[in-house]
């Protein structure tokens, strides 16, 4: 009923399960589109909330369905661990169903100008801008150099985590999860 109150269509803008703000479960993700100088190359930034763990994905345009594909076949090797997406309300998340019908997950869009409802992902653009600061097109950025920023992210110590990296983290939940089984 905010929305309503607050002249959204509610139908647009569903609230996001409770659990997804304790930070306490893998798989609830926020994305982000990172444009190049002179909107020459795009960088999909997708991080988990609990662990900071990130998948970056180069895309040479702002397209819904080129970025519905890329997002979708990054998510495949976690699909069973996927519970919910969160982005802005960008006309290039416009495929958004196609996401979520696809991997099976809860998708939900972030209020016009609440950029903290994706803080994580607005701290991740930020570490990514060290290697990529603005001004810097994206144009002839490759997949490895990509992949290479999200080893040194993903193998960043933080200290949210208790210093452990995002990779370090996600093992010691896993560690924890079957010792306990």
């Amino acid at each position: 009923m905010i929305g309503a109150a607050l002249g959204f269509c509610v139908a647009y803008f569903p609230l996001r399960p409770a659990i997804v703000d304790e930070k306490s479960r893998f798989g609830d993700f926020e994305i982000d589109l990172i444009n190049g100088a002179h909107h020459k190359g795009n960088l999909l930034t997708a991080n988990d909330r609990m662990s900071m763990f990130c998948i970056l994905e180069p895309l040479p345009t702002k397209d819904a369905t080129a970025l519905a594909d890329a997002l979708i076949a990054a998510f495949s090797p976690y699909k069973m661990l996927l519970h919910t997406v969160t982005s802005d309300n960008g006309k290039e998340f416009a495929d958004h169903a196609r996401i979520a019908q696809r991997l099976n997950v809860g998708y939900y869009f972030a209020h016009p100008y609440h950029s903290w409802e994706r803080g994580a992902n607005e701290n991740i653009n930020g570490l990514i801008r060290q290697y990529l600061p603005k001004g810097t097109s994206f144009e002839d950025l490759t997949r490895e150099e990509v992949k290479w920023i999200e080893w040194k992210l993903n193998n960043r110590p933080r200290k949210r985590l208790g210093f452990l990296t995002p990779l370090e983290y996600i093992s010691r939940q896993v560690k924890q999860i079957y010792l306990v089984t």
